[in-house]
């Protein structure tokens, strides 16, 4: 409530301040008026509903007064503290407690081949499954005995799909092939697993490494890899639950990475149905490890020697 006479002359000596929120302020008499009161009141409201100072400086300066000579001054350790909690208010968002570093053991090995017996760096999370090396050395004795060659693989060129660790297409080299590439979007993967893989095998020169979903990869086979994409070997072995099977074979057979002397290893679970071909490729091999299934499909001819073998 504010009652100002229109002949009105103010010094600090005629305020008289009972609480830190009212102002209670007399004008001194004139020859034509009465005694008319000057009132300046901030009520005492609850704490959560108390006038901010920014709005009594406003009120004050209304009036032609000076703020600074009513209100008390504020210290240094209450600016800090508004400050304060203004930036938590403005950065409202939950504070995400860091993720523990993620580590590596060596539990893998290369089977055969000019680095056999070598140990393998993988991580210890669950996050990259390698495959198992039952299952590893069954996929090299197929192909090796559809190949004609018992003892090594035929020469040519390994594509790894998923390659996580790089264990395949190691063992790939190892056991004769020219050269592989790696198909990895993980980067720690990369830099802390495949590349120190590769590098304590002594296979670093004769690897490709392309860090890239295998989607991305297979749609795009020809920018990353050229004309020549096509490949003499390729492994897939995805992670179960995230990739749809016939999504996935659908893209291999239709990709330019398969020629028609390709064979294709393809690790799948229990209760997926696969098709018997791949491309023009047919399934020569079909055999299951416990719960992991494993299928190679290949030329023709294969398919024959395969058989022949057993």
């Amino acid at each position: 409530m504010a009652i100002l006479p229109t002949s009105l002359h103010l010094t600090r000596s005629d305020f008289l301040q009972p609480n830190p929120y009212s102002f209670s302020m007399h004008s001194k008499p004139t020859r034509r008026c009465a005694r008319h009161p000057f009132v300046i009141t901030f009520s005492n409201k609850p704490r959560s509903e108390i006038v901010g100072n920014d709005k009594k400086r406003e009120f004050l300066e209304q009036y032609g007064l000076n703020p600074d000579e009513f209100l008390p001054k504020q210290s240094r350790k209450m600016k800090r503290r508004g400050e304060q909690g203004n930036s938590e208010k403005k950065n409202n968002t939950p504070v995400q407690e860091p993720k523990p570093p993620r580590e590596t053991h060596k539990l893998l090995q290369v089977l055969g081949g000019t680095a056999r017996r070598k140990k393998l760096l993988s991580p210890k999370s669950m996050d990259v499954r390698p495959m198992m090396e039952v299952v590893k050395g069954a996929a090299f004795s197929i192909l090796q005995a559809a190949g004609g060659s018992p003892q090594s693989l035929r020469p040519g060129r390994w594509l790894d799909l998923y390659s996580g660790t790089g264990s395949v297409g190691i063992e790939a080299i190892s056991r004769g092939c020219s050269e592989a590439h790696f198909v990895e979007m993980d980067p720690w993967v990369i830099s802390d697993v495949l590349q120190p893989n590769l590098e304590s095998t002594g296979f670093l020169e004769a690897s490709v490494i392309h860090t890239a979903r295998v989607e991305t990869f297979l749609e795009n086979a020809q920018r990353y890899l050229g004309k020549d994409a096509a490949f003499d070997y390729i492994s897939v072995t995805p992670p179960y639950m995230l990739v749809d099977y016939a999504v996935l074979m659908d893209q291999i057979s239709n990709s330019s990475v398969v020629g028609e002397n390709t064979f294709v290893v393809v690790e799948y679970p229990l209760r997926t149905d696969m098709l018997d071909s791949c491309a023009s490729l047919v399934k020569i091999a079909d055999r299951r490890f416990g719960r992991t299934h494993l299928a190679i499909y290949g030329p023709q001819w294969a398919q024959k020697k395969s058989k022949s073998e057993t």
